[in-house]
Parts: C-alpha cells; structure tokens; sequence
C-alpha cells in the first residue's frame, strides 16, 4: 500500500466512553444486555426460518439472510467496546484496526443491499402477484443475496485501502468507540482530500444508489395498491411493507447523517450517540419489528411453542 513504508504508527486508542468514566459499567451491563437480546433474537428468527414450512417464501428467505448479516454485524464492534469498558483496554493493533473496518464497511453495505433486494422482493409481491413466484424464484434470491455480498466486499475493500494506504506518523488517538474511516483519516500526515472524495463516492454509491431503488420500488407499489386495490388489500399490503421501511428509516436516516455531512462536523460526541444507532440500536430493534408487526411470524412462533409443549413427556 502506498505509504507503508511512512507508517509508523503500530496501534490506536479507541476513546470511546472515556469522557464519563464513572458510567462505564453501567454502560457495560447495557450494552452487553443489548448484544445479548439481539444476538439471540437474530438466532431465533433464523432457527424460525428454518423449522417453520410456511416461512419458506423469498420474503423470509431475505429475512433469515438479514438476521445472519445482522448478527455478523453487531459482532464486529460491540465486543471489543465491552472490552474497552471493563477492562479500560482501549488499545486496537493497526491491522485490528483495519480488519475491523472492513469488516464493518463490508456488512453495512452488504446490509444496504440487501434491504433493496428485500424491497424488490415487495416489489415483486405487490404488483406482479401472478409471476412473482416466477421472478423471484430460488435461484433468483440466492443470486440477489450473493451478488449483495459481492458488491459490499468490493465496496469495503476499497474504502479500507484507501483509508489504510495513507501514512500514520502522528496521533494515534480515535475519538470513537471503534475504527470508522472519518476519525482514522482525521490522523493521517498527509492531504486526504483525494481519499476523502474517492471514499465519498463509493459510499454516497452505496447508500443513495440502494435507497433511490428503494424509495423507487415503494413507489411503485404505493401507486398498484392504490390504483388497483380495495380498502382491506390496501391496508394488508401496507402491513407488509411497514416493517420494511420502518427499518429501511432506521439505518439510512443515521448512516446518511453520519456519512453524507461537511468533514468540519465529524469528530463530535454527537457522533458516538449517532453510530449507536446503527451499530448497537438498531440491530436490537429489527428482529422485534419484523416479527411484532408480522402475523405470519407471530403464527409461526405460536405453532414451535405448541409443537414443543406437545413433545414434552
């Protein structure tokens, strides 16, 4: 990598919560309860998926996907925050760094992917009722979830490269709670305008282009429903889609706040509260807004409890 050889800084230190000490094990005990619960709940929904025959449509085969994503996601970063919470241990390697960037660059676009194919899929549902089993057969799904995938390790190797090609001579200090590429290329010794535009592209790519497919194929299934459907299709079909967006919401409203803004307004506590919301908040709240909301998963939940009651002896 270009300016390797200038590199001399070996690790950072993640400040994380540092600014309010005598809350650290309070915090501890939060987010650990948090990472637990969503850690779990992603794993029942899986295991859901999997045992309950009437969820073996696209719509819940993306879901199962998702929750896979999701716990892979929360376990890049909560982990080594708990850590630095416990144990007072902010340090990161420079290469742990690395490794922990991409792998979140890697899942979040990933992530936005995914929830694009999932509104396609609604798509799909909603206004080609007729072919949708046709469209969105098993080989179309497997190849949205694989070619999502595809997309977010290419997306996430390049902003990782050109964030860690540049040359780390100084400070070592992050003001943050894990390693994201607006504080890391803040202690660079050297103009980073170049990278900050090239890394801007990728990411306004990433969430503006998966958002406009987004808000495109909502569009297009707010005018079917309206134009064509009654009053009771409309709200069932509305049902559908609301948990959708109210996820959808959730993570491009802070991801955008946080990474489409001036670089004069990165490095703020603000911020930290901002990637909560992202990275701990909303992983918790997924699960239960799929399955509150959803009366074919509620069906399915009430369905493995009978079926476990009655295997009892």
């Amino acid at each position: 990598m270009s300016g390797r050889n200038h590199t001399t800084v070996t690790e950072f230190i993640l400040l994380g919560f540092s600014d309010v000490p005598e809350f650290h094990f309070f915090l501890f005990v939060v987010f650990l309860s948090i990472f637990t619960i969503s850690l779990f709940a992603h794993m029942f929904l899986i295991v859901l998926y999997r045992f309950s025959t009437n969820l073996h449509t696209p719509m819940y085969f993306f879901l199962a996907n998702f929750s896979l994503l999701e716990i892979c996601y929360i376990s890049t970063i909560t982990p080594k925050m708990l850590v630095n919470l416990l144990l007072g241990d902010k340090t990161i390697a420079f290469y742990g760094c690395a490794a922990q960037m991409y792998c979140f660059l890697l899942l979040a676009s990933t992530e936005c992917y995914i929830l694009a194919a999932m509104a396609y899929d609604r798509y799909n549902a909603i206004c080609h009722p007729l072919i949708y089993n046709i469209i969105m057969n098993r080989g179309a799904c497997v190849r949205l979830i694989v070619g999502s995938w595809f997309i977010g390790l290419m997306a996430a190797i390049v902003q990782t490269l050109f964030t860690f090609s540049l040359p780390f001579c100084g400070p070592n200090i992050i003001n943050h709670f894990y390693c994201d590429i607006p504080p890391i290329m803040a202690l660079a010794c050297t103009d980073t305008k170049f990278n900050e535009i090239a890394t801007f592209l990728i990411v306004l790519c990433v969430i503006v282009g998966t958002f406009l497919l987004t808000v495109v194929s909502y569009s297009w299934i707010i005018w079917t429903i309206v134009k064509h459907h009654s009053v009771a299709e409309i709200r069932k079909a509305f049902s559908t889609c609301t948990s959708h967006l109210i996820v959808v919401s959730l993570f491009y409203g802070s991801g955008s706040v946080m990474y489409l803004r001036p670089k004069t307004s990165y490095g703020t506590d603000g911020d930290k509260f901002i990637s909560l919301m992202y990275t701990v908040i909303a992983p918790l709240l997924n699960p239960f807004i799929y399955s509150l909301r959803n009366t074919e998963v509620k069906l399915a939940v009430k369905k493995m409890i009978v079926s476990m009651e009655t295997a009892r002896p």
